[in-house]
């Protein structure tokens, strides 16, 4: 089973902002729901929270949370105290791809397990309170690069950008 990580980041790293994204990329959001359809999502109890409305659960996906709190409820989510048992789920479920979709400490704890990057690399510096994990680049090859510049719908030009593990 592939294990991947999609986010969008800032130049400087960040992901987000008192628990929300710090920017609007219409293009982005609509990469994320096509690239994580119909698979398993591993997210955290903050970026679970985050979620508005009709989002929470993430439609068309298995979605699990991970959470310290013991009794936490979280309907329509699979709700779990471990991020190596939500992967092992998945892989026992027949899942070709996870993906782990944040926040910061769920990447950070991820990135041993991962071996794909999706990344939304927008270019510009932002304001945020949320950073993504350093990443090697030594360990990771770059295999694909589509450049999506910035329009009325988009302040900021920015990449979608796939590496994989080496």
């Amino acid at each position: 089973m592939i294990i991947s990580a999609i986010a969008a980041l800032s130049e400087n790293r960040v992901i987000g902002k008192n628990n929300d994204l710090p920017w609007k990329l219409p293009d982005d959001m609509k990469f994320f729901m096509e690239t994580t359809k119909g698979h398993y999502v591993i997210m955290g109890r903050k970026n679970y929270d985050s979620l508005k409305g009709k989002f929470k659960p993430l439609p068309n996906r298995t979605n699990i949370v991970i959470t310290r709190q013991k009794n936490f409820v979280a309907p329509g989510c699979i709700v779990l105290n471990n991020l190596e048992e939500g992967i092992q789920i998945a892989k026992n479920n027949g899942e070709p791809e996870c993906f782990i979709i944040g926040g910061a400490d769920i990447y950070k704890l991820a990135m041993p397990f991962t071996n794909r990057l999706y990344l939304t690399e927008i270019k510009a510096t932002i304001d945020g309170d949320t950073y993504f994990p350093q990443v090697k680049k030594e360990e990771w090859k770059e295999t694909s690069r589509q450049h999506h510049a910035s329009d009325e719908r988009h302040a900021f030009a920015f990449d979608f950008v796939i590496y994989d593990k080496i």
